[in-house]
């Protein structure tokens, strides 16, 4: 009988398993974590109907002719490509991506899945929903999770500070008051004459020449003629009645006009008189215009009357009052006598006036700074009402003009520069209590750091942290000198704790930092905390399961474990979305999520199947063709046997 019956009845045959393989697929296109499988086909052993011969003299060789006899199922194997992940929100609902699988147990064999359907039951043991085998840790033991116990609480041993210290210094300044107008050495306007002797002004005439001062009204000087001339002598004297000028004959007999004024803004000039009995010429004193002088003060030299603000020289006895106030607000009123220091006087030069001055002040000094301007500067930083105030006795011959050197405020003076920041820090039973930091700046431009406890919650038994600084950059230098430990206790402790203050590191901007920007100083971070309660529990990618407390403090509680093989495609479907290992598997390794091979685990997301519902209706359309043509066979060869027997 032919053999294409049986030839074509092994196709169906294979064909329908094809089709049942891809109804199995097209089945679990939904289930989470099913792998496809693939058919492949080969062909049975074909029935030879002549050997081969090999090339013999003239005759070339012949190839053999073989006869098939149908199809097989080679193998049906799983496609562990990876599956899409879905969220599901569900903390124990865990997927892989990459490769490897859950393994589970139900007391005597261990099962693989790829599905992370899991759920705590009554006795805390991570369990399998669907089947209630238990949840494998990477050591191959099942896990138990321990929901109900406290965190226990833990003092606070470190306090880390991060943030930013002002560079713009606006305090500890001490107030500075200045004068307007700087203290200098003046000198007069002067002209000289250039004829001495007697003057031959007739008698009957009188001669005449003006004098003016600062560019005020002219002053007429007038002299009458006398037998045998005036000498010059008489005629500085007539000079000298006017005000404001003083006049004189020098050593070599000659007029000198001298303003009474002294400085730079002093201007002296000499109108002649009339024609033929001018004055001026006849003594020979020029009649351009003149200007006094002023410079730098003379040490020890230079008196209150050498003073461009001086306007009539004072004379011993005369006497400059003195009014203000100290720094600590203590009145200041003095009575300051010009003359020689001793029987009565207090003095007549710049620097014994500044010396008496500054005599006055206990808590400020009084100098001249480098401009020449009186200074009045407190010793100590911080506000104050500073005042330094001068006038002269009313009704004395000398006086000045004070106004021109008055003081006032060039520099406010303020208090340290201050931040403020608090942390809660916890004793030993996880009490929590409020600590504040107070951040001052120092005049040597270091920064102290004073801890407090508020409401009475405890006492600092440490002093504060002294000689923080910061280089050029703004980071933090010389930590190694500072002692940055405070020593507490707090109220109803037997104990002393030790908090370490955590600054930052020398030369770097992990800490505390010292710019231009505004003060932004905060605690970023201390290891005390209190009691908690198990608030959530987390799957991390390497498997660890998380629990997170009410106190913002985390620990593991458990790990999932990952196994992988050296074959997983040898590995045999058992249901229920778990697989069993057989011999041709290779070895199990068990480890945790990301390590080595095993793939890293996603928490409450679920894999889908990685069934193409496309790719399958176009497989079952090859199997359906397939099985038609086979079909299609047996019908012809039905056709064929019928002629047969018909023959007869």
């Amino acid at each position: 009988m032919t053999s294409a019956l049986f030839t074509a009845l092994s196709s169906l045959k294979s064909h329908q398993d094809w089709i049942d393989v891809i109804g199995h697929n097209l089945a679990n296109s939904n289930t989470p974590g099913f792998k496809k499988s693939t058919v492949r086909f080969s062909d049975n052993f074909s029935r030879t109907m002549q050997n081969a011969l090999a090339p013999n003299g003239p005759l070339g060789g012949i190839n053999p002719s073989q006869l098939g006899l149908g199809v097989n199922i080679g193998s049906i194997v799983r496609a562990f490509e990876q599956g899409a992940l879905s969220g599901t929100g569900r903390t124990f609902d865990l997927a892989l991506e990459g490769q490897g699988f859950f393994s589970v147990t139900d007391g005597s064999a261990n099962y693989f899945t790829r599905v992370g359907t899991f759920g705590l039951d009554a006795l805390q043991n991570l369990v399998d929903l669907s089947t209630g085998y238990r949840v494998l840790d990477p050591n191959s033991s099942p896990i138990s999770l321990d929901v109900d116990s406290a965190f226990a609480p833990a003092s606070t041993g470190n306090v880390e500070l991060a943030g930013n210290l002002p560079a713009e210094i606006t305090g500890p300044l001490a107030e500075v008051l200045t004068g307007a107008s700087a203290l200098k050495h003046g000198s007069p306007a002067v002209l000289t004459g250039t004829i001495g002797g007697n003057i031959p002004i007739p008698v009957g005439e009188t001669w005449t020449m003006e004098v003016v001062i600062n560019g005020g009204a002219p002053a007429v000087v007038q002299v009458p003629g006398a037998p045998g001339g005036v000498s010059v002598a008489d005629i500085a004297t007539a000079i000298d009645n006017l005000t404001d000028v003083s006049a004189t004959v020098n050593g070599s007999g000659f007029i000198e006009v001298t303003s009474q004024l002294e400085g730079a803004d002093v201007t002296l000039k000499i109108n002649p008189g009339e024609a033929g009995k001018d004055l001026a010429s006849a003594i020979g004193i020029p009649t351009t215009l003149v200007t006094g002088s002023e410079g730098p003060l003379i040490p020890g030299v230079t008196t209150l009357n050498d003073l461009p603000g001086n306007l009539v020289d004072y004379e011993p006895g005369d006497v400059i009052n003195i009014s203000g106030v100290d720094t600590d607000g203590a009145p200041v009123n003095a009575s300051f006598r010009y003359g020689p220091v001793g029987g009565g006087f207090d003095g007549e030069t710049v620097d014994e006036f500044i010396a008496y001055l500054d005599s006055l002040y206990p808590d400020a000094q009084v100098s001249l700074n480098s401009a020449g301007q009186i200074t009045l500067e407190a010793q100590t930083a911080g506000e104050t009402d500073l005042l330094l105030s001068l006038s002269d006795n009313a009704g004395q011959v000398g006086y000045s003009d004070w106004a021109t050197y008055a003081t006032s405020v060039t520099t406010e003076g303020t208090g340290p520069d201050t931040v403020v920041t608090s942390t809660e820090v916890y004793d030993p039973a996880g009490i929590p209590y409020t600590m504040t930091l107070t951040y001052e700046r120092q005049g040597d431009l270091t920064w102290t750091v004073t801890p407090e406890l508020l409401d009475g919650a405890g006492t600092i038994l440490s002093g504060p942290i002294t000689g923080l600084q910061f280089d050029e950059n703004g980071a933090p230098t010389g930590l190694g000198a500072v002692n940055n430990n405070i020593s507490l206790q707090f109220t109803g402790s037997p104990s002393t704790q030790n908090i370490l203050v955590d600054l930052g590191t020398d030369g770097e901007l992990d800490g505390l930092t010292q710019f231009g920007s505004d003060a932004e100083v905060y605690v970023s971070g201390q290891d005390g905390f209190g009691a908690g309660e198990l608030a959530s529990i987390n799957v991390l990618s390497d498997g660890a399961i998380s629990g997170f407390y009410s106190n913002g403090q985390s620990r593991t509680l458990g790990a999932v474990g990952i196994a992988t093989f050296a074959n997983p495609e040898g590995l045999n479907e058992v249901g229920d979305n778990l697989w069993g290992r057989t011999p041709n598997s290779g070895n199990l390794i068990m480890g945790a999520g990301g390590v080595a091979a095993a793939g890293t685990v996603v928490g409450g997301s679920l894999e889908a199947s990685n069934v193409d519902t496309a790719e399958q209706f176009v497989r079952l359309i090859e199997a359906q063709r397939g099985y038609q043509a086979s079909s299609r066979v047996i019908s012809i060869e039905d056709e064929i046997l019928a002629e047969t027997v018909n023959l007869i």
